[in-house]
């Protein structure tokens, strides 16, 4: 026997969607990252789900869509679809105050605002997550995906992953 799912409002479905975990960074959801930009009923009926992906070419967008695809499902929204637009270009300003929270949680020092002039420093880099000192220095522009770099904490001698501000 098969039950209906019932069929939920858009702003619900998009408190759901906010909710998928990232798969590169599943502390933190797409909704506190800032890739969804929106749910709302396309001309034909259906729920559409507009989303900026944080690179062009994100190895992690079919990931993403299968989630939101997923959430769709489990809304009552099996015909809804998922649209991929660049433009304005994610930033790391779309990352709210929660999911910067929750990347410090994790190890991974949360990036500055994107649009901020680079500060000159010496010797003094992002703040380490794990003793909060600012005497860091960067040990590779790579981390574990595209939009990390690793650095190290000269006071306390952790690596951490640093997400890059764009």
């Amino acid at each position: 026997m098969v039950s209906a799912v019932e069929r939920l409002s858009a702003e619900r479905v998009r408190e759901r969607v906010n909710r998928v975990p990232d798969p590169e960074l599943p502390m933190i959801s797409l909704g506190d990252l800032g890739v969804v930009r929106s749910v709302e009923e396309a001309s034909d009926g259906a729920l559409e789900v507009v989303v900026t992906p944080t690179y062009l070419g994100c190895p992690a967008m079919p990931a993403i869509e299968a989630g939101i695809r997923e959430a769709l499902d489990s809304t009552g929204h099996p015909d809804g679809r998922v649209r991929k637009v660049l433009a304005p270009a994610w930033s790391t300003d779309r990352i709210s105050a929660e999911g910067r929270r929750k990347l410090a949680a994790h190890g991974i020092a949360p990036p500055g605002p994107a649009g901020d002039p680079l500060p000159v420093r010496i010797g003094l880099g992002a703040p380490c997550p794990h003793c909060g000192s600012t005497a860091t220095r960067p040990q590779s522009p790579f981390g574990a995906t595209r939009c990390q770099a690793v650095l190290v904490c000269t006071a306390c001698r952790e690596t951490f992953a640093h997400l890059k501000a764009m």
